[in-house]
């Protein structure tokens, strides 16, 4: 445990062109921006230490109100960034780095309610913030993501009530982190599934269907979106099932609802009508969990303990709160996603809930798993493979390298320097470096390295800053 002092948080922003539209929920996203946050730290001893994080700013995730534009959303996402920012600049105190977080939680999450924000949008600011302060102090101390977690240097505690009734120490110091993780690929709503679907071939080399993207990456793991309308769903989920069970090998799945569903009942015809489709017996048989299928405004008040007679059901987007999950425990839900978007420290706390409540019954009921915010290779895509490997998930989903060229539209040097950073989890091919997937395995041993898994930095000389 450590504590010290906020010396500046600068915000900074780069445009994202994506080579392949991306529809989940209500959205095709083509472009946007990445926030970028970039902390300076002083210790006791006056030394100034320097973190950085990164994530994308995508658009009708955080707030799905069809009023506002691709462009309102952005511009909340800069303005919670910019409150966090001057919340935790503008207190001197110095804290550990969990009770910087844990004192502006409160105050935060009401400055941006005074501005219609829900906490899901509010909390996207802090968690960029604490993601730098923390990569500043793994560095200060020498120290590993992972090693700095398994000793807890952050300090987490019951400086929040949410954190009171769980030895952290002791669960923190049994997480171990693995040297590979499963990539569970995503299929979006417009993608091709085989070659007969391409309207418009992008022909850079990379995958651009389904078929494909088996065949090149060798994926085990896939996440299908689903959007809400039944019959168009079993079509489509046909379509992909025609690909997937020519695998030879077991493969496992996920369906995302990204809240298309208006309540459990629709869900419940969904996947009965995807039980009484045999050419989707081995899909049914394959998938794993469902991820949030039912609209933020009746999840929680949706009783889906139903649905778990098919497959458990997750929240992703109503976990707004440090106690939505328990919340959610009592409606039926029995999963939670992690999300660095959503607050590192939430994840940490929701696996440890998961770890106390599975004691207490004796099994596995209760589970985390790892979705994606189409994070963007370097820091962004680091960092949250880290975390959800030290909290142990098997397989996450992982989508920027698909949708977006990789590195490409970064300048050369920060595309060499995380290369030579990190050469397990990156590659040169078709003219950048990007993520390397081999088996549809990601090898994330070099992320065991000072800092919060990160050994290079981001060029912040060539973005834009976010006043």
């Amino acid at each position: 445990m450590s504590s010290f002092k906020i010396s500046a948080v600068e915000l900074f922003e780069r445009p994202v062109n994506l080579r392949l539209p991306f529809r989940f929920g209500v959205v095709t996203l083509t472009a946007c921006p990445q926030a970028f946050v970039r902390a300076s730290i002083e210790m006791s001893d006056g030394r100034r230490i320097t973190g950085s994080s990164a994530e994308l700013m995508a658009p009708k995730w955080f707030d799905k109100n069809l009023a506002l534009s691709n462009e309102d959303n952005f511009d909340q996402l800069r303005d919670v960034l910019r409150i966090a920012r001057d919340a935790y600049v503008g207190d001197t105190a110095p804290a550990t780095a969990f009770g910087h977080f844990a004192r502006h939680y409160d105050n935060h999450l009401l400055a941006c309610a005074a501005r219609s924000y829900n906490p899901l949008l509010a909390n996207y600011g802090p968690a960029l913030i604490d993601r730098a302060l923390l990569d500043a102090l793994c560095r200060a101390h020498g120290a590993s993501f992972y090693a700095a977690m398994q000793g807890n240097l952050p300090g987490i505690g019951e400086a929040r009530k949410e954190f009171a009734g769980f030895d952290f120490n002791a669960f923190l110091s049994r997480l171990s982190p693995a040297a590979s993780i499963e990539a569970r690929h995503t299929v979006g709503l417009v993608d091709a599934i085989t070659a007969g679907d391409l309207k418009e071939p992008v022909n850079d080399g990379l995958p651009e269907t389904l078929e494909q993207v088996v065949k090149v990456h060798g994926h085990r793991y896939f996440k299908l979106k689903v959007g809400g309308k039944i019959d168009a769903d079993i079509e489509r989920l046909t379509q992909i099932a025609s690909v997937l069970d020519t695998l030879d090998a077991p493969y496992f799945a996920s369906l995302d609802g990204n809240e298309q569903y208006e309540n459990a009942d629709g869900v419940a015809e969904l996947l009965a009508r995807i039980v009484a489709t045999p050419r989707l017996k081995r899909l049914y048989e394959s998938i794993l969990f469902i991820e949030q299928p039912i609209n933020r405004k009746q999840a929680l008040q949706a009783d889906v303990q139903s649905l778990n007679a098919y497959r458990p059901v997750i929240i992703d987007e109503s976990d707004g709160e440090l106690d939505t999950y328990v919340q959610a425990r009592e409606r039926g839900y029995t999963g939670v996603s992690s999300k660095t978007c959503k607050g590192l420290y939430k994840s940490l706390l929701n696996a440890a809930r998961c770890a106390q409540w599975n004691a207490q019954e004796g099994g596995k009921r209760y589970f985390m798993s790892a979705e994606d915010l189409t994070t963007q290779a370097g820091i962004a895509v680091q960092q949250d493979l880290a975390l959800v490997n030290l909290l142990g998930v098997s397989h996450v989903e992982r989508n920027g390298h698909h949708y977006v060229n990789g590195m490409a539209a970064q300048p050369e040097a920060e595309q060499r320097g995380f290369l030579a950073a990190h050469p397990d989890l990156y590659e040169h091919s078709h003219g950048a470096v990007r993520l390397k997937i081999s088996h549809g395995r990601l090898a994330v041993g070099s992320l065991d390295c000072a800092g919060y898994a990160s050994a290079a930095q981001p060029d912040f000389a060539r973005m834009q800053g976010i006043r």
